[in-house]
């Protein structure tokens, strides 16, 4: 059974990008373990609502695991700890009584602060709007069966696309490299026939897109790999890398 847990809370504050950020110091009292990491922030806010202080910012929407805007990170880690879980799956019950909890922003020039822990990571959508996607005519859909393609290469696709985004693998990143993020999306396409026509201008323009950005480069620590909550591999880098090259070697 959970138990209630009390411990030393301190979340990263900061008006905007250009401004000095601190920490702020709370102390949590009796917090059921069952609580998600965000409840316990909601909790926190009602706290300080009461007391007339301003609330504590930071992203969220589905809590479910699938949005990936719960993006903070806890105590080291992106998402805090564990593997293949976002924020929002994180429940209190994997910290102890008396633990010094420690939250801030994903922090990367790509990804700036809006407020406190909340960052702008449209950066990720003008990589994608450069070249993740197919171009098709509208009209009637084929037939499921009209394009074969093997189940090998359909669950690997299916796997890539299971990245939702959250730019964990740029907070983990030593240089804040978004290639994992990169590498899923031309991976998801690269693995299908119907993402084949347009690869070659894809892999190059969303690299071109993201170096533009301000991400930096791979380095092959795979600190992303690990810190994934969808648990992509770096496989794809590699993948993205042989796109890049095919596609320069072709000019």
């Amino acid at each position: 059974m959970d138990t209630n847990i009390s411990f030393t809370l301190k979340v990263w504050r900061q008006n905007g990008p250009k401004a000095k950020g601190h920490f702020d110091t709370f102390e949590m009292k009796d917090i059921p373990g069952d609580t998600s990491f965000l409840e316990m922030l909601d909790i926190l806010n009602e706290q300080l609502i009461e007391d007339g202080q301003e609330p504590f910012v930071f992203d969220h929407d589905c809590r479910e695991g699938i949005c990936g805007m719960c993006s903070l990170y806890i105590n080291g880690h992106p998402h805090g700890p564990g593997q293949g879980a976002t924020t929002c799956q994180l429940y209190m019950r994997r910290f102890s009584d008396g633990d010094v909890i420690t939250v801030e922003p994903w922090r990367s020039a790509g990804f700036p602060v809006i407020k406190d822990c909340m960052v702008d990571r449209s950066a990720f959508d003008k990589i994608i709007a450069a070249g993740g996607y197919t171009s098709v005519r509208t009209g009637q859909a084929q037939d499921a069966n009209a394009i074969l393609i093997s189940k090998e290469a359909a669950d690997e696709a299916m796997d890539c696309a299971t990245c939702i985004g959250c730019g964990a693998c740029v907070a983990a990143c030593k240089n804040g490299s978004a290639m994992l993020f990169v590498s899923s999306k031309v991976s998801q396409l690269a693995l299908l026939p119907q993402g084949r026509p347009e690869a070659a201008k894809r892999a190059k323009a969303m690299v071109a897109k993201m170096e533009e950005l301000g991400f930096g480069n791979c380095t092959n620590t795979r600190a992303c790999e690990a810190e994934c909550p969808k648990n992509e591999s770096i496989a794809n880098i590699a993948r993205l890398n042989r796109e890049f090259i095919k596609a320069k070697l072709n000019d």
